[in-house]
């Protein structure tokens, strides 16, 4: 393998790499990225196999061929090179040389025959999606996926198509604390057939996408073929192994028929349990909403560091109530909403409580409290 690249285009193409090379030691060769020519294109896969990404440009390609090196030390030797065309050589024992001018590395590489097999597709159900429609809906539910290992489902957010009166994509996760769920319309070209059933994707994928997505407002392509998600935008591919199992009967977990119902200026509440939550519990974050006609108190206390009180004039018309939350928990919530307003939804101080933007009753968060 000999060829010359652009350092610019090969640089973009190992840092979308560096994300998902495998940084822990659990197979060794996952810190390596595989890199072929062939014809005039350059090519480069990286996995940790649970996410595999494919990315490829033009290069002047003078013998084909593909070797693997280790992902790290090319992305930094390439980044610090001045601008213009870098030469890589396939060497005969694997290793492989970065020449540019006066300047010459060799890395020690490994046979491409090391390297997992690499996952492809053979589906062209392939639908069109707008990067900022999927973006918001990871971004308003990925804070709420379970980090526990043992409940391997709930390491991901669950995905399905939804038509309640309109087709709609739904996002839904939860760890048993709290659950965020989001429904976003999508035209008819979207709502294709082949989504009946749900999946999960788990969050490094989604971490991905995200990373993807950031940089574009060009739509994409994805699909679902078997047990993996396909992203596709221009060149780049990434390709997500679904987490298998069950996804918990959601819909459950929603409370219904809330008596008392409050509508609070969201930054005001930010602010204030930002505040209040400093002298919590190190460990649960505890904080305490009491609400009175027009009123609410929000309270902390920690005997090592000592307590916190703040008052906020809310519309509020309901019984009093005093009911206990983790901050963190509200201040995720907070953080993943842009309306001036939201609306807080109670019964009691043992039922859950439900937090939604005043004027978006398709983004739904549902917070379990806590003894107080």
């Amino acid at each position: 393998m000999r060829l010359k690249i652009e350092k610019k285009n090969l640089l973009a193409l190992l840092a979308r790499s560096q994300n998902v090379v495998e940084k822990r030691n659990t197979m060794p060769v996952l810190v390596n990225v595989l890199m072929e020519a062939n014809e005039d294109l350059f090519r480069i896969f990286a996995t940790n196999l649970e996410v595999s990404l494919t990315d490829q440009c033009r290069a002047e390609i003078l013998d084909t061929g593909k070797v693997a090196v280790n992902a790290r030390s090319l992305f930094d030797i390439v980044k610090e090179l001045p601008d213009g065309s870098i030469e890589l050589v396939k060497q005969e024992n694997n290793w492989l040389k970065v020449i540019q001018n006066k300047s010459e590395f060799n890395i020690v590489g490994i046979s491409a025959d090391e390297y997992p097999v690499f996952p492809t597709y053979n589906t062209k159900d392939f639908i069109k999606v707008e990067p900022k429609l999927l973006l918001e809906m990871i971004e308003k539910t990925i804070y709420s996926v379970s980090t526990d290992e043992t409940r391997y489902h709930l390491n991901g957010v669950y995905f399905e198509k939804s038509d309640q009166g309109k087709p709609s994509f739904r996002m839904v996760a939860t760890d048993g604390h709290r659950l965020s769920l989001v429904d976003r319309s999508i035209n008819k070209e979207e709502a294709v057939s082949g989504y009946t059933q749900g999946v999960i994707i788990p969050r490094k994928g989604l971490n991905e996408i995200r990373k993807l997505l950031d940089s574009t407002e060009d739509t994409f392509e994805m699909a679902i073929e078997g047990s993996q998600l396909i992203v596709r935008r221009d060149q780049t591919v990434l390709m997500i192994r679904l987490i298998e199992g069950k996804y918990p009967n959601y819909k459950q977990l929603i409370p219904q028929n809330l008596s008392e119902n409050a509508l609070i200026n969201r930054d005001l509440l930010l602010s204030s349990l930002r505040r209040v939550s400093l002298l919590s519990n190190q460990k649960s974050k505890g904080v305490t909403l009491s609400l009175s006609n027009g009123l609410m108190q929000i309270s902390s206390n920690n005997p090592e560091l000592g307590d916190a009180k703040e008052e906020l004039e809310i519309d509020y018309k309901g019984k009093e109530l005093k009911i206990g939350f983790n901050a963190k928990y509200i201040l995720d919530v907070l953080g993943s909403m842009e309306e001036e307003d939201i609306r807080l939804e109670l019964k009691d101080q043992l039922s859950p409580g439900l937090l939604r933007p005043q004027s978006d009753s398709d983004y739904t968060c549902v917070i379990m409290p806590m003894r107080i």
